[in-house]
């Protein structure tokens, strides 16, 4: 081979090893971007409540990789403050996801967040509160009517002491939350012209300061003159019952929500008279597929078959769900039934005799 024939040989085997070299970078690129690309990010509010970690997170998780076995689920939690909640969805901004699950902590001041997602290309699905801004989707229960059953609720647990001069009590959910001001407008339709609101306060959905809150109440409306109590979630109603036994009072009735497993075994003892079972599976499971939907370009509205106005007037289109009111006598047909909790877990031994008198075995 002469010197020319060599240079060919040598010069052919460069460029053909190049190309190979650049084809294996696109190759590697287009992974990469595919990879990036069936990235979803989830962000919960908090871990006071405790559904977000024992249900929602492994619900919503489960159900996509079941749908999209190669994406990637990016999480974190704001635990309850909503400038970190902020920095979190900067942060999954960063990490190019482009689908964002997101149940706000603060649905008005998230607003600008939202848009700066949306701006970069991101999909924004409001889970269970729904966030102020151009989201895509929301997915949740019909909150005011969760209000409603609550209302409703209270005054059955009251039975005939409930009269338009009978004084209760209520509590209610963070201002921030715009779920807040829907339960309370579902329970004051039900409850106003039925009896006497004496004291009405936010319980910002925390024990203590619902526990705070009641005792004011005690103190400025007297304890026998306090035939109810509304709380707008377990969490809140677990610091109420507290403050209840305290005065000697364990025996008012007294709402909730989120079947928390503390508040089924209060029901059981009768220190809580009812609580609204809003399943956490289909909110999930529906979340989850459009989620991949939109990840995936698909038509999601099959799933979003109704509309809801946000606080910043957006329409935006949703899943709403049917909740439903839990009391003594359904638990087994609720939360047991659906596998929520066992019966092991409900009836230990501080509650086996109650589960007993109540059928549940």
């Amino acid at each position: 081979m002469n010197a020319i024939s060599r240079r060919i040989v040598v010069g052919s085997a460069v460029i053909t090893l190049a190309l190979t070299m650049a084809a294996c970078g696109k190759a590697g690129d287009k992974s990469s971007d595919n990879k990036k690309d069936k990235t979803i990010g989830l962000l919960l509010p908090d871990t006071v409540t405790a559904r977000y970690e024992k249900f929602d997170r492994p619900l919503i998780t489960s159900k996509i990789k079941e749908l999209c076995s190669d994406c990637t689920v990016q999480y974190d939690n704001a635990a309850g403050d909503a400038a970190k909640q902020a920095q979190q969805v900067s942060s999954m901004i960063a990490r190019g996801v482009k689908v964002l699950i997101l149940d706000a902590q603060d649905a008005v001041g998230i607003k600008s967040s939202v848009q700066a997602a949306v701006d970069k290309g991101i999909k924004v699905v409001a889970y269970d509160r729904l966030a102020q801004g151009p989201v895509s989707a929301y997915v949740s229960y019909d909150n005011e009517k969760v209000g409603e059953l609550q209302g409703q609720a209270l005054l059955d647990a009251m039975g005939s002491s409930a009269t338009p001069q009978t004084k209760i009590v209520m509590i209610n959910g963070d201002e921030a939350d715009p779920n807040a001001a829907e339960f309370k407008a579902g329970a004051h339709k039900v409850l106003d012209g039925k009896v006497a609101i004496a004291y009405e306060q936010s319980g910002q959905w925390k024990d203590t300061v619902a526990n705070q809150k009641v005792q004011a109440a005690i103190t400025s409306v007297g304890k026998a003159n306090i035939k109810g109590v509304y709380s707008a979630n377990d969490t809140m109603a677990g610091g109420i019952a507290t403050a209840l036994k305290a005065n000697n009072m364990s025996s008012v009735p007294l709402t909730g929500q989120d079947a928390d497993l503390t508040a089924i075994q209060r029901i059981l003892l009768g220190t809580q008279s009812s609580t609204v079972y809003k399943a956490a599976k289909p909110e999930a499971e529906n979340t989850a597929q459009i989620a991949v939907d939109l990840l995936e370009g698909k038509d999601f509205k099959s799933v979003a078959d109704t509309t809801k106005e946000s606080g910043s007037k957006d329409q935006v289109p949703s899943k709403l769900l049917d909740a439903v009111s839990v009391t003594k006598a359904n638990i087994k047909d609720t939360v047991i039934a659906d596998g929520t909790y066992t019966v092991g877990q409900v009836c230990t031994a501080d509650f086996a005799k109650a589960c007993e008198a109540a059928g549940i075995k």
